[in-house]
């Protein structure tokens, strides 16, 4: 990496550490990677892997730059558009010699005035500048209004009608914007996920390893002319071991392999078999189930789940769990711990974040070693959690209603899935064992 790239990095960094108030990231543990994994998630709908924040953070080798997008994503974290707005805040200070310092003589008035004359045309630069900036950026914003919508056409195609990994086609006709506007395709949600495509161009192809809900866009400059929902269905349950590095594939298990039972299970003579370790540091286990939930709203429905993970070793001690409820456009993310990691945890749920260090959610404690079971009821936007029947929380989202879509397990080592179902509107859909 260049030189003044690892120096923005280091400044990045800083910014996280203060953002935190964690300590000094030399002190982290694989768990705090864990936690600032999630809390990204969480504030911008991206996911960065354990183990390459891990290496940003001097962790674990790293010989080669971060991706835009990683670096995109971290700058949003700390409250920038994206890294290029972050690096463009990083003002250089010049080094000024004190003249009040022992041994260092006193400019003389004259050169005082002249200085003082100096910093004043500075400053009135810097003015002008600020000034001609915000002149061109009214100007680009006056143009962009003017593109008319209805001369674009987008659709996303994909090559298979579900399971992943995926190949979608993406078909467009952008030939009405102007020679010298920027066309960008965003795959996902994320507007900082953007791939420049040709103009007079019709066609971009993308691989999706992962099941999901995407609102893909069609962008010229900056503004959003088409939009697209694209869903990569599961047959079933899919399980699979996240990758530890982004946009690479997962390993995924086959159904024989983790259907016994009634449940959805990965133990470990599964993980031994594909010679994943749970020590030092346990591989992450992904449930998926992405299917047709007719009007099923996020508003209104019951969903009930039984779960546990018996992996309570080493980096695994806290059994975490995260339950996701995936919506369009919107996520519910439910955690389970053991009693004693409590302190430590987060729930989300459609814009509401509960952080445990300013909430009471020792409701979500319990004994993952055996069969737990999770229940949300929402009535008017009000969801009430109960862990083994016992009410652990209740919240009231701000977020406009909207269709669930599909569910998603998260276990650290090993995990266990067993008579789950929703129901709402339109009726009950149960996720067996199949």
């Amino acid at each position: 990496m260049e030189h003044l790239e690892v120096e923005n990095i280091e400044k990045c960094k800083k910014a996280i550490e203060d953002k935190l108030n964690w300590g000094s990231s030399t002190l982290w543990l694989n768990y705090d990677f864990e936690r600032l994994n999630d809390q990204i998630f969480v504030e911008t709908n991206v996911q960065i892997s354990v183990s390459t924040l891990k290496r940003i953070f001097g962790k674990a080798s790293y010989h080669s730059s971060p991706s835009l997008t990683t670096l995109n994503t971290l700058a949003q974290f700390i409250g920038f558009t994206n890294w290029r707005d972050f690096t463009r805040s990083i003002v250089v200070q010049p080094t000024v010699p004190d003249s009040s310092i022992q041994g260092v003589p006193v400019a003389s008035p004259a050169a005082q005035v002249v200085n003082k004359n100096q910093r004043r045309y500075f400053i009135y630069g810097i003015i002008s500048t600020l000034v001609i900036i915000s002149l061109i950026a009214f100007m680009n914003r006056k143009e962009e209004q003017q593109i008319d919508y209805s001369k674009f056409s987008f659709e996303a195609n994909k090559v298979v009608t579900q399971g992943v990994p995926n190949s979608v086609i993406f078909t467009y006709d952008a030939t009405a914007a102007k020679p010298n506007d920027s066309v960008f395709i965003v795959q996902t949600w994320d507007l900082r996920r953007r791939k420049k495509v040709d103009r007079i161009a019709h066609n971009h192809s993308a691989m999706y390893y992962y099941p999901g809900f995407f609102r893909t866009k069609l962008i010229v400059n900056n503004q959003i002319v088409k939009e697209h929902d694209l869903q990569i269905k599961t047959d079933n349950w899919l399980t699979l071991v996240e990758s530890k590095n982004d946009g690479q594939m997962p390993l995924y298990f086959t159904k024989p392999e983790v259907l016994k039972d009634n449940e959805i299970r990965v133990d470990r003579d599964l993980l031994k078999k594909y010679n994943l370790s749970l020590h030092p540091e346990s591989p992450r286990i992904r449930f998926f189930n992405q299917t047709d939930l007719g009007e099923l709203m996020n508003d209104n429905f019951t969903f009930e789940t039984v779960l546990k993970n018996d992996f309570s070793e080493g980096t695994g001690t806290c059994q975490k769990i995260q339950i996701l409820i995936q919506c369009k456009d919107d996520i519910i993310i439910i955690p389970l711990s053991a009693r004693t990691c409590v302190g430590d945890i987060n729930l989300y749920a459609c814009g509401i974040n509960v952080a445990s260090t300013d909430n009471d959610l020792s409701g979500f404690g319990c004994d993952l070693n055996q069969w737990t079971k999770l229940r949300v009821e929402t009535r008017n936007k009000q969801m009430t959690f109960f862990v083994n029947d016992k009410k652990a929380h209740t919240l009231t989202f701000k977020h406009n209603s909207t269709g669930i879509v599909g569910l998603q397990y998260r276990f650290d080592g090993v995990g266990a899935v067993k008579d789950t179902w929703i129901e709402g509107a339109g009726g009950r859909h149960e996720f067996a064992a199949k």
